[in-house]
C-alpha cells in the first residue's frame, strides 16, 4: 500500500546537490490501472499501482534494462523524465521533491509517504511545501504522461 500526500512547492530548498538524488525516467503502459516502467539511475522496474488519491496499492517488479527498452517502445503518452531529490524534514520523514524536465521543465512536486492513513492525515508539513495536491488527479505521473502541455504554464 501507498500512502502518500502531493504538493506544489511555494519554494525549493538550497543547495539541492546536498540530498541524495536519483534520475528518473518512466513511461505507461496503462493508466486505468496504472502500469508504469521506470529507469531509475541503472535500475530498471515495473509498477502496478491501483486507483486512489492518498492510499492505493502497489506493486513493484524489477525489470533488465533490455525488458525495459522493449516495453519502452510499447508505452503511450509522454516519457516522463525527472531528478527526485530525498530530504529529511521532521519526525524522521523524507520529502521526495521532483523537479522535471523535458515537456514538463519548471514543474515541480513534492511528496511525502506514510506508514498510516492517520499518519498522513496528522501531517503538518513544511512552509515551503506550498498547496496541497493530494486530491486532484492532474498531478499524478500518470495523468502528466497523457497531456499535450503541462500544467501550470
Amino acid at each position: 500500500m501507498e500512502i502518500e500526500r502531493k504538493y506544489i512547492p511555494k519554494t525549493l530548498p538550497e543547495n539541492l546537490a546536498q540530498y541524495k538524488h536519483h534520475k528518473i525516467e518512466q513511461a505507461y503502459l496503462n493508466t486505468a490501472p496504472v502500469v508504469r516502467i521506470r529507469k531509475q539511475d541503472n535500475e530498471y522496474f515495473l509498477t502496478y499501482k491501483g486507483g486512489g488519491m492518498m492510499a492505493r496499492e502497489e506493486y513493484n517488479l524489477p525489470l533488465n534494462e533490455k525488458s525495459y527498452n522493449h516495453l519502452l517502445t510499447k508505452a503511450d503518452g509522454n516519457i516522463i523524465t525527472k531528478t527526485r531529490y530525498y530530504i529529511p524534514i521532521h519526525n524522521g520523514l523524507t520529502a521526495e521533491l521532483d523537479i522535471f524536465e523535458g515537456k514538463f521543465t519548471n514543474m515541480t512536486l513534492v511528496e511525502v509517504e506514510f506508514s498510516s492513513i492517520d499518519e498522513a492525515n496528522s501531517f503538518n508539513p513544511p512552509e515551503w511545501f506550498g498547496k496541497d495536491v493530494t486530491h486532484d488527479g492532474r498531478f499524478h505521473n500518470s495523468y502528466l504522461s497523457q497531456i499535450d502541455c503541462c500544467l501550470g504554464k
